[in-house]
């Protein structure tokens, strides 16, 4: 104030021929004892006579209260009845702007909107999720609660702990700290701590009693951090972080503190106790102004912080701010009433307080250090936050260093800057603290919430198969497209390769030499029965029959080429009709050779039915007429749903396999039934001339075949469900080459061991022998 008010009386455009003076009165501590200082300065005394006041004339215009609220809020219901201006310099208060309560009453310090915003960003800055709040227990408090979770929930931070201190019983808070032990053993390494500078005053020096390190404490007062007599080397609040408004650099005010002393302010009894305590110096007791003994040049500066702190608090930018509008409201109101003629004759102009509201209320100047001043609560700027550092020393040596800043004006993400490599943590080591209730998961995991706790508590889940989270502390884990899948730690989906049961597969590359040699080995089969076919166990088996049968077996070992390399339309359609319809000429052909051997054997006049049947070779119509209802079958499946290349993205990790889809699958098993129905019908026909001779009987051969063909394609089904992919189409063509090895091996094995290795039985000599033989033996018996 010393120094607003030298600047003003030295400045030639600012109140010409007028000087701004002030007097001082020191408002105690307890609520009924405030207004004496304002009833002394109104009259004069501490007992007020009604309608009577002592000071005829005053100077005084305007009164400067704070930074106490309470000390504001009473001191302004007694000057409003005078309608004396009162400008308050400590934090901004709601209450204090209901100018229906107050009505001569203006706030200095700025609106503390974004305070929040600062704090919450601090925290997402560092990733603390998990804040423990001290508050003052008032309406302030209770205000900076409800927009604090109101913001620390849009931003997932949750409080860990909230307590809410009665500002009458603060000081006694250390001897209910037993209550309170939970704070200590808390994992919220971060605590906010927001009161007026009165309650962070008394707060602190009581915290100190308690050490606790490793905890930051967030708080929105410098007021008396620095100025404490308590000596700790270790200090629990060492590497606050402290809010400060942000305000412009006051040239020329350090240099005025170094030059300030007794002898140039006489009656400044603050300056001469600072001398006298702090630099050890003696007055004369002649002289009161003058001292001696004391270090040549000594200067306040001198000091160490903890004594006495020379940068400007925001206090003091408040009552320095202030002064300048009381100074330009009385400069506007000296203008105004020159132009108005209202002077005088030269007389010393008395101002009634009264005379500048209409002006204060109007008032918007920019001070010294170029901020923008404005009385008017409405255009008002938000504030801009210094963010402090507090650095402790041994012996008291305490220091703050402005470590950021906090801007609402800035652009999103960009409001808070931070200089990291200058704080000073509360901790053993140099790394940032952490304040999180549970570790982040990390990406390949997901958040799973911890049954009746905070939201930012909670497990660590891996992510299901197919799914990823490739960033921290996600709730959720995406699927991979289709044609991706997740990699092993689940972080990025990768590129699917293309694949299906190819040649270069080795499966399919052993399917496929089976199938080569199987069909090579019928072949050869043929040309063997065709080379002996004038001999009786070829000519006694139905020749025609025989060669159909084994150019279908042929056939049926070349299918499952079909089935191998990449798949195409033609393909997908060829490998079920023709699956189908060789089948069904295999299955017929057999059927008719039994009915055959049935009808050879049961031939016993020339009259009979049974021999014409198989002179006319009926039973040889029975192949037409079943590959006809198969091919039937097959027109209607290829007319309503035929086969289509599809895609198979699941069965394979990593892989995409291009696979045949069937389209009906009703329709596949139709054809499948019948086939099975056609082997049935072939094995029980067959079963029933078991017990016919058998030396070119081939009853049993076709029943053994027929039992292995139909075993094959009942045991198909099941397995054919339980896989997927290339397995699936391999179990299909395994099935194929099963069944007909079978047939070729059952029936036509026996036969080719007789025609190549035992040739003397392969005559009707040899069947006599044997048949005349077995006479014998059953006669003996």
């Amino acid at each position: 104030m010393d120094f607003a008010i030298e600047e003003i009386n030295k400045n030639p455009l600012l109140l010409q021929n007028m000087s701004l003076g002030f007097d001082i009165y020191n408002v105690l501590h307890t609520e009924w004892r405030t207004l004496e200082p304002p009833f002394f300065w109104l009259f004069l005394s501490d007992k007020v006579v009604p309608n009577y006041n002592c000071r005829r004339e005053s100077k005084s215009v305007a009164a400067l209260t704070g930074p106490s609220r309470i000390t504001s809020a009473h001191t302004g219901t007694l000057l409003q009845l005078y309608k004396i201006p009162q400008l308050t310099f400590g934090s901004f208060d709601p209450i204090l702007s209901d100018h229906d309560k107050f009505t001569s009453l203006y706030q200095m310090a700025p609106k503390e909107t974004s305070l929040v915003l600062g704090m919450v960003s601090l925290m997402l800055h560092f990733r603390w999720t998990w804040v423990g709040l001290f508050i003052s227990e008032d309406h302030r408090g209770f205000q900076m609660l409800s927009d604090l979770r109101e913001e620390m929930d849009k931003h997932r931070i949750c409080v860990a702990f909230v307590e809410m201190i009665p500002v009458s019983t603060v000081s006694f808070f250390p001897k209910t700290w037993s209550k309170h032990h939970h704070i200590i053993k808390s994992s919220a390494n971060v605590i906010i701590l927001y009161g007026d500078s009165d309650f962070l005053e008394v707060l602190m020096n009581t915290l100190r009693e308690i050490l606790m390190t490793g905890k930051v404490w967030v708080m929105n007062s410098q007021w008396d951090v620095i100025r404490s007599h308590i000596h700790l080397i270790l200090d629990s609040f060492h590497g606050q972080l402290i809010f400060s408004h942000h305000h412009g650099d006051i040239s020329g005010f350090r240099n005025f503190i170094q030059s300030a002393n007794p002898s140039k302010y006489p009656d400044d009894f603050y300056l001469v106790s600072l001398f006298l305590v702090f630099l050890n110096c003696s007055f004369s007791e002649s002289q009161c102004g003058t001292y001696k003994k004391c270090p040549h040049n000594a200067s306040l500066t001198w000091l160490p912080g903890n004594r006495f702190e020379t940068a400007m608090s925001e206090e003091s930018y408040n009552i320095y701010n202030a002064v300048y509008a009381v100074a330009h409201t009385l400069h506007e109101m000296l203008l105004h009433q020159i132009q108005m003629q209202t002077v005088g004759n030269g007389k010393w102009m008395v101002f009634s307080p009264s005379q500048l509201h209409p002006f204060m209320k109007s008032i918007q100047f920019n001070n010294p250090a170029g901020d923008q001043v404005t009385l008017d609560e409405k255009r008002k700027l938000e504030a801009e936050y210094d963010i402090l550092n507090f650095w402790n020393f041994p012996e008291g040596l305490r220091h703050k260093v402005k470590v950021g800043k906090f801007s609402p004006y800035g652009l999103h993400g960009q409001q808070l800057s931070l200089h990291e490599d200058l704080i000073e943590w509360n901790s053993q080591t140099l790394e940032n603290p952490h304040s999180v209730c549970s570790k982040s998961c990390g990406p390949g995991f997901r958040n799973s919430p911890q049954q009746g706790k905070a939201p930012c508590c909670f497990d660590c889940i891996p992510c299901p198969d197919n799914e990823i989270s490739n960033g921290t502390d996600m709730d959720q884990c995406v699927k991979c497209p289709d044609h991706q899948y997740a990699n092993r730690d689940k972080n990025h989906c990768l590129q699917k390769s293309v694949t299906f049961l190819d040649y270069e597969d080795p499966l399919g590359l052993a399917l496929a030499c089976i199938a080569v040699i199987f069909s090579v080995l019928t072949a050869a089969v043929l040309v063997v029965f065709m080379k002996h076919r004038d001999t009786p166990i070829v000519k006694a088996n139905n020749r025609a029959l025989t060669y159909i049968l084994l150019i279908s077996l042929t056939f049926c070992f070349l299918c499952p080429l079909l089935f191998i390399g990449r798949p195409s339309m033609a393909t997908c359609i060829l490998q079920q009709t023709t699956f189908g319809i060789v089948f069904t000429v295999v299955t017929s052909t057999v059927m008719a050779k039994t009915l055959t051997v049935i009808l050879a054997f049961n031939v016993t006049s020339p009259g009979k039915r049974m021999r014409w049947l198989l002179v006319s070779r009926t039973p040889n119509y029975l192949i037409p007429i079943c590959t006809l209802i198969q091919l039937t079958a097959c027109g209607i499946w290829l007319g309503t749903s035929p086969p289509f290349i599809d895609t198979d993205t699941n069965s394979e990790h990593g892989h995409i396999i291009i696979v045949c889809n069937k389209g009906s699958v009703v329709a596949f098993y139709c054809i499948l039934g019948y086939l099975i129905f056609l082997a049935f019908g072939s094995f029980t026909v067959a079963f029933l001339a078991r017990n016919l001779p058998d030396t070119f009987n081939e009853a049993k051969f076709l029943t053994f075949s027929m039992l292995v063909f139909c075993s094959v394609w009942v045991t198909f089904l099941p397995v054919y469900h339980s896989t997927k992919g290339r397995i699936m189409v391999a179990v299909e063509v395994f099935s194929i080459l099963a069944s007909s090895a079978g047939i070729l091996g059952f029936i036509f094995g026996p036969k080719c061991y007789i025609i190549l290795l035992r040739p003397e039985r392969n005559t009707l000599y040899g069947f006599r022998n044997k048949t005349h033989s077995m006479y014998n033996e059953g006669s003996e018996s």
